[in-house]
């Protein structure tokens, strides 16, 4: 991991609350804020930007950005000057993250249920290149797996078995319909690496993300009580 701390951990909650307005969807962000942390602090490699060997990060769980706002700019990838300007007509931190317009940020998102099967086809280009060290991971929300295009993805990278992929999905039990056994089972049975962890437990999260699991895809399922 090779990026500069502006800020701290301590510091996100000061950073979050520049950005104001119900477009925040508060609650949302605070269900992200410690699996983004642990990602861009101890896990990922992602700058520079332009490096084809870079780790990419994909939110697929892109309303509610105040948190991803928050820990770019903490990691120093971010002016955190733009923070309190958010969602203005001038600003380019958007109610949903634009990819054009925020350097590092690799899709732009909000839309339910495009990050993962966007996550397989990078994964997928990734491997076709020869790239063996970049990582991609896809942060999703449980309520995405409700649509038919993640379990055409999950089904897919399984069986290709896409190890470079790691995806996290925010378990708050938000889900209209779930899944039989739970949001693992439904990845373990398509082949993939799971773990279930608190999302809020930094050691718990990073011994997820970094779990061997060669040859297959990896989900961490970080469940978060009382967020949305």
């Amino acid at each position: 991991m090779t990026t500069t701390t502006a800020f701290g951990y301590a510091r996100l909650p000061g950073l979050m609350a520049r950005m104001t307005g119900d477009e925040k969807h508060a609650l949302a962000a605070a269900s992200t804020v410690d699996v983004l942390w642990v990602l861009y602090d101890r896990v990922m490699r992602v700058t520079p930007a332009d490096d084809p060997d870079r780790d990419r990060f994909l939110l697929s769980k892109g309303h509610g950005p105040a948190a991803y706002y928050a820990v770019l700019a903490a990691k120093g990838l971010l002016d955190p000057d733009l923070l309190a300007g958010w969602a203005g007509r001038d600003s380019p931190l958007g109610r949903h993250p634009d990819r054009v317009l925020i350097p590092g940020v690799e899709i732009g998102s909000g839309s339910f249920g495009h990050g993962l099967p966007i996550g397989v086809g990078v994964a997928l280009g990734l491997r076709a290149g020869h790239r063996t060290t970049p990582r991609v991971f896809v942060l999703v929300g449980d309520g995405e797996l409700d649509e038919g295009s993640n379990h055409e993805a999950i089904a897919l990278a399984g069986r290709l078995g896409l190890d470079r992929l790691t995806v996290v999905v925010i378990d708050n039990d938000s889900s209209t319909h779930g899944w039989p056994g739970g949001i693992a089972e439904r990845f373990r049975v398509e082949g993939w690496a799971t773990a279930t962890v608190n999302g809020r437990d930094h050691d718990a999260l990073y011994a997820g993300f970094t779990a061997e699991h060669a040859g297959r895809p990896l989900v961490v399922v970080a469940t978060v009580e009382g967020d949305s």
